[in-house]
């Protein structure tokens, strides 16, 4: 059998926009914004407060089990919405619609399970008008044209307990995975600064650049002692795939990743950057937007990308990109665009190339990458689980969404729900 679905507002008892009112270092009452809610819960922010006693802002305190519903804001961020687990005290800002359910016909663990899952946020999204950056959801068309899958309240409430087991997994696999990224961050600074050696090297004798010390082993070179700038302009080849750079995943198919064209379709005058060379945007490096390529061939990059090339006689890829992509040479970027004579601010190989960077001997390079790339490995397999447990969360949800697998529900509940 499948469930009867019926419009959202027919189990909300209320709803309510919250307070205009700006934070304030002195008050005390924190209040409740877009960015408090994630993955489906309202978390609060001690830190952001207004100045109002609880007394007067009694009508706006949330309560246990109240669903907040984010209903102007970015396209991507519109529809956004999160249940209050009765975490402290806290009132809710005016971009905010509170929604309080009808606690007799639906359980409201069951409902933001629908509402915060992928199906439910595309659902809610169509339902917004757009402008140019900006999406506005309306609570009435909101309630009126979001439908909901009702069983009976206590298989609700089975059928959240079931869902709840899966987001355990995910979020304590996802909490490994940031324990594990800060600790594989932290080694990357350790061992490609030098300050922790492998085989008992020595660590003890050093030298120092305005930016960072290295050992004194080490040499501390400009980049462009072990790499030269790569321009080859693509012409009239329409075969390479357009690859575009991001701060956190390097280079990535452009089309693939933002699941859309956000390049020109005239790629005659776009760059090659072949297998084992290097691109940066050189506009925006400073904000971390480097790339290796070593997943194509070769493929194309904005005419206002930098591409280069090392010199694997001086220094090993793996080390070097690694090296790229830690938070000191963002920051080493990012003051050599401010400093740069370019208006448009930019970073371009001359200046690029005068950055000092710590140089160890190769087969010390090589096994710091080893070690690297072992610790990111292990990442790796953990967001492979994660995504493997929301593929399976995705495919129950359906099933027991539609009625399709029923979940047994204890007597005691039947018979109270009854």
């Amino acid at each position: 059998m499948t469930w009867a679905t019926v419009p959202i507002g027919t189990v909300i008892r209320s709803s309510q926009y919250g307070l205009s009112l700006p934070s304030d270092p002195e008050g005390l009452l924190p209040i409740v914004g877009m960015k408090d809610i994630q993955d489906g819960r309202v978390r609060i922010d001690p830190t952001v407060c207004i100045n109002m006693s609880e007394e007067d802002a009694t009508d706006y305190l949330l309560a246990d089990g109240d669903i907040l519903l984010n209903r102007t804001n970015s396209p991507d961020l519109v529809g956004k919405t999160g249940i209050y687990r009765g975490d402290g005290k806290a009132v809710f800002a005016s971009y905010l619609v509170r929604l309080v359910l009808d606690r007799e016909r639906v359980d409201p663990d069951y409902v933001i399970q629908i509402l915060a899952s992928e199906g439910g946020q595309r659902h809610i999204k169509q339902l917004a008008t757009r402008a140019v950056s900006q999406a506005n959801l309306n609570p009435t068309t909101f309630k009126n044209h979001f439908y909901i899958p009702l069983p009976q309240l206590g298989e609700q409430i089975a059928i959240r307990g079931v869902l709840l087991a899966w987001d355990t997994a995910i979020e304590k696999t996802e909490r490994l995975i940031a324990a594990k990224q800060k600790r594989s961050e932290s080694l990357s600074n350790r061992l490609l600064f030098g300050h922790s050696r492998l085989r008992q090297r020595n660590t003890e004798d050093t030298r120092a650049l305005h930016w960072f010390s290295a050992p004194s082993d080490w040499q501390l070179v400009e980049i462009g002692k072990v790499a030269r700038e790569v321009s080859a302009l693509n012409g009239s080849d329409d075969g390479l795939p357009v690859l575009s750079c991001t701060k956190y995943d390097g280079l990535v198919d452009s089309l693939e990743y933002f699941d859309k064209q956000v390049f020109s379709h005239d790629t005659s005058k776009y760059k090659v950057v072949g297998r084992g060379q290097f691109a940066y945007a050189t506009n925006h490096v400073e904000e971390g937007s480097i790339g290796y390529q070593d997943f194509v061939d070769a493929g194309l990059v904005s005419p206002i990308y930098t591409v280069f090339q090392s010199d694997p006689k001086k220094i090993a890829d793996g080390y070097f990109y690694k090296l790229l992509k830690t938070e000191k040479l963002r920051q080493i970027f990012s003051a050599r665009t401010n400093s740069s004579v370019d208006r448009r601010g930019s970073l371009r190989w001359k200046d690029f190339a005068r950055i000092h960077i710590p140089l160890p001997p190769l087969d010390e390079q090589h096994e710091i990458n080893a070690v690297l790339d072992d610790a990111k490995r292990e990442i790796v397999l953990l967001q492979t689980e994660v995504k493997a447990l929301k593929q399976q969360k995705r495919g129950l949800m359906q099933k027991l969404l539609t009625g399709q697998w029923r979940v047994t529900v204890p007597a005691n509940k039947e018979a109270h729900h009854a």
